[in-house]
């Protein structure tokens, strides 16, 4: 086996880490099969649906699955960077056409004080999960190194198959990372150089898009993990 260098340039050290946890995340997603992908561990779960079928107010899809999305708003995690995104000048109106939230909605956020309370986050299934981040990077992908025409939310034909949706998904994120490995160094520090218009990309460095890309791949993979330790778990018998 060949040993390639260690790159410690910004993008090679940004590409290191999703390498690494492309590698770790195919390991762990082998087998996956149909009932496993589509399992609802809880009541009220978010997953892929039937059109029509859908539990959720803003589930979408271009065709006959799509996928569960609930009513815009601002999680408390993301408080904090919208305290950032106020002081560093963003104005109230972008900040909530960015949420899909009224300017009163952020204004709420703005004046709060204290740790925030924890969201009352739904359970997601793996497909949810798995399809999520496919939407995701299909959507970065047409907006960075597309046509930045394309709506985001009919990009992906969402389905219930755990083999199609991996063989589409594995496809989609090597055409990122290629096109990310082409990146120049200006352009990593080109603010807008993605123009993705869910979230706040076309108001970033891109250096902070990919950091961001890659810890929604890692958090979420690392979720989907989990999800399959516990119903391994649960559906093992002792004897």
């Amino acid at each position: 086996m060949e040993i390639q260098d260690t790159r410690t340039d910004r993008l090679g050290l940004l590409l290191g880490q999703f390498d690494q946890a492309r590698e770790m995340a195919q390991v762990r997603l082998a087998g996956l099969g149909d009932e496993e992908y589509l399992w609802e561990p809880v009541d009220g779960c978010w997953s892929v649906r039937r059109r029509g079928e859908a539990v959720t107010p803003r589930a979408y899809g271009p065709g006959e699955w799509v996928l569960d999305k609930g009513a815009p708003d601002i999680p408390a995690n993301e408080y904090a960077e919208v305290a950032r995104q106020a002081a560093d000048g963003m104005t109230l109106s972008k900040i909530a056409e960015d949420w899909s939230v009224t300017v009163g909605r952020v204004e709420e956020v703005l004046a709060h004080t204290g740790p925030p309370e924890p969201d009352a986050t739904p359970v997601t299934t793996i497909a949810w999960r798995l399809e999520h981040l496919h939407s995701c990077f299909a959507g970065q992908w047409e907006w960075t190194f597309g046509g930045r025409s394309q709506d985001p939310n009919l990009l992906v034909d969402f389905t219930p198959s755990a083999t199609l949706a991996l063989d589409r998904f594995w496809a989609l994120v090597d055409r990122w990372r290629d096109s990310v490995a082409t990146v120049t160094d200006e352009q990593l520090d080109t603010v807008g150089f993605s123009q993705y218009p869910y979230g706040s990309d076309p108001d970033d460095p891109f250096l902070d898009v990919l950091a961001g890309t890659n810890l929604e791949f890692i958090h979420h993979m690392a979720e989907i993990a989990l999800l399959r330790d516990l119903r391994r778990a649960r559906f093992t018998t002792n004897g």
